[in-house]
């Protein structure tokens, strides 16, 4: 998943995303750059600002079962 592309698609700004999740806004510019991934602790606060799973978040294939 393309962070930047989802947080756009939602309209949200960096600092909007940053501020839910708790971090600075030059973090999410990090991870959307590729300079570095969120930590395992704040990925729950980041897939639910972007209304996905963290399942989503690393890649994984998710089931519609």
């Amino acid at each position: 998943m393309n962070l930047s592309e989802r947080r756009k698609a939602l309209g949200m700004t960096q600092q909007e995303l940053a501020d839910k999740t708790g971090v600075g806004r030059t973090t999410v510019t990090m991870w959307e750059t590729g300079a570095g991934n969120p930590r395992i602790q704040v990925l729950p606060a980041l897939a639910r600002a972007l209304r996905c799973t963290v399942d989503e978040l690393l890649g994984a294939e998710v089931s519609k079962e």
